[in-house]
Formats: C-alpha cells, sequence, structure tokens
C-alpha cells in the first residue's frame, strides 16, 4: 500500500465522519463535540498516526535485536559474510 492509497483511506474515513454529522444534524441532534473542526482534527491525527505505526513495524521487524528469530539470523549472516 502506497502512502498515497493510506492518505485515501484516511479521507474515506473522514468522509464517513463527515456523513454521519449531517446525517445527525438533519434530525436536529447537534453534538458539541462532534462537528467539522474535530473531525478534521482527527483525519490529521490519523495521517500522522498510521504512518508512524507503518514505520514503528518496520523498524521492529527488521532489527536484529528485539527478537530470537531475528537473533538467529543475524547469527547466519555474518556466519555466511553477507553482514
Amino acid at each position: 500500500m502506497t502512502q498515497d492509497k493510506l492518505k485515501q483511506y484516511i479521507a474515506l474515513f473522514g468522509g464517513l465522519l463527515g456523513a454521519i454529522l449531517l446525517f445527525l444534524q438533519s434530525l436536529g441532534i447537534n453534538l458539541t463535540h462532534f462537528n467539522d473542526a474535530t473531525i478534521n482534527a482527527f483525519v490529521h491525527v490519523l495521517e500522522a498516526l498510521v504512518p508512524f505505526i507503518l514505520v514503528g513495524y518496520g523498524v521492529y521487524k527488521n532489527s536484529y535485536i528485539i527478537t530470537r528469530k531475528a537473533k538467529e539470523q543475524e547469527k547466519e549472516l555474518k556466519e555466511k559474510g553477507l553482514k
């Protein structure tokens, strides 16, 4: 999944929240903490948080110091002269 696709999914989720807001307003339900500003803030948080989580996961999976399996792989790479 590319970064552009990820942003599209987050924007889709923000649009869904906006549609829910409009639906609730058409029913006469006004929630003070659920408005356009909070939806936009939430979308911006997701745009920052999701890539951070993906990068963190990538660092975790590519680290040779965390799991036993990774330590064994590092040892094999050193023995073969690839690291």
